[in-house]
C-alpha cells in the first residue's frame, strides 16, 4: 500500500501496549461509543477481516498479501475513516487491535465466532467456535455474531457444526444482538472443500440457516452474488447482506454484480474484506468509496 493511501501505524507502541498494559483493551470497549444498527439510512457497509483466522493469508494471485498484520491494520484504519463505513466484522485479535487504535468508534462491530475450520483441514467442516463467544461479545459491548455455516451433507462433522451455530443464535438472540449467519451447501471435490453456487445451492443453504436456533428474530444471513440473485433473495425475508469473496480480475464486473443485487427487497447492504481491503490497484480508499456509492443507488 502507497505512502498516499492512508497513514503508517505505530507498531512498537501497540505492541508496548499489548505486553505492558493489557488491561486497556479492556477500557477502551467499555468508553467505545457505540450505533445502533440501521441509523439514517437503510443499508450498510461492514468491512470484514476474519479470513486470517482460518490460515487464510493469500488474495487473489497473491499468496502472502495478509501476512503482515501491521499492513493489514493500516489498511484497515484507511476503509474504516472513509464516509459510508458502517463497521467491522473481525476475530478478537483484530477487533482487540482496532479499539486500542481508537478505529471503531461509532461503528457497528460484529464478532467472528467460529474459526476452528481451518482452510483446507482434513476437519474443515467441523467449523469449532474457537474465537468470539456469547458472553465475550457480551462483555465487549459488540453488537453481534458472525458464524459460518458450511453444510456438507456426506461429512458427519457437519451435525455438530449445526448443533454448535444453532446454539448461537438462540444465545445471541437472548442479548437482543444479532446473529449473523454465513451459509453454504459445501461438499469435498479433489480433497477441497467447494461451495455450490448455483442458485439452488445457495437457496438450499438459506433455508437451513434461517431455520437455525429458537428464534429467528435477531438473524441475518450473508450470501454471495450468484446468477438470479432476485430468485435467491426471494428465498428468505430476513436482512440478507452480500458478501464479497476473494476479488477476481475484473473489479468493474465485480461491482457491477452487487449493485444490481442491491437493488433487491430484504438486500441490507455489504460485507466486504479482501476486495476493498487489498483491491488490484491497492488504492483501498478509492475501493470503499466505491462500494460505498452504491448503497446510495435508490
Amino acid at each position: 500500500m502507497s505512502e498516499t493511501t492512508g497513514p503508517r501505524l505505530d507498531h512498537r507502541t501497540l505492541t508496548e501496549t499489548r505486553a505492558r498494559f493489557p488491561g486497556r483493551i479492556a477500557e477502551a470497549a467499555a468508553a467505545r461509543r457505540r450505533r445502533s444498527l440501521l441509523e439514517e439510512r437503510d443499508r450498510l457497509l461492514i468491512v470484514a477481516a476474519d479470513h486470517t483466522a482460518r490460515g487464510v493469508v493469500g488474495v487473489g494471485s497473491r499468496p502472502g498479501a495478509m501476512e503482515s498484520r501491521v499492513e493489514l491494520l493500516e489498511r484497515l484504519c484507511v476503509a474504516l475513516s472513509r464516509p459510508g463505513v458502517d463497521g467491522l466484522l473481525g476475530t478478537p485479535d483484530i477487533v482487540e487491535d482496532l479499539l486500542l487504535l481508537g478505529a471503531l468508534e461509532g461503528k457497528i462491530v460484529i464478532g467472528s465466532m467460529n474459526r476452528g475450520g481451518l482452510h483446507g483441514s482434513a476437519f474443515e467442516f467441523d467449523d469449532r467456535f474457537t474465537a468470539y463467544d456469547t458472553p465475550s461479545i457480551v462483555r465487549t459491548r459488540l453488537d453481534g455474531g458472525k458464524m459460518l455455516c458450511r453444510i456438507g451433507v456426506d461429512d458427519p462433522a457437519t451435525a455438530r457444526t449445526l448443533e454448535a451455530c444453532g446454539r448461537a443464535v438462540t444465545e445471541l438472540a437472548s442479548h437482543d444482538l444479532v446473529a449473523m449467519i454465513e451459509p453454504f451447501w459445501s461438499r469435498r471435490v479433489g480433497g477441497a472443500v467447494t461451495h455450490d453456487l448455483s442458485p439452488e445451492g445457495v437457496i438450499r443453504s438459506m433455508h437451513v440457516a434461517q431455520a437455525l436456533g429458537a428464534t429467528s428474530a435477531r438473524t441475518w444471513l450473508k450470501i454471495p452474488v450468484v446468477d438470479d440473485m432476485e430468485r435467491v433473495t426471494r428465498a428468505t425475508t430476513l436482512p440478507t447482506l452480500l458478501l464479497g469473496g476473494d476479488p477476481g480480475g475484473a473489479p468493474e464486473l465485480t461491482y457491477a454484480t452487487w449493485r444490481e443485487a442491491l437493488r433487491l427487497p430484504g438486500v441490507r447492504g455489504l460485507v466486504v474484506g479482501r476486495a476493498l481491503l487489498y483491491p488490484s490497484d491497492d488504492d483501498v480508499a478509492a475501493a470503499v468509496d466505491t462500494a460505498a456509492a452504491m448503497l446510495e443507488v435508490p
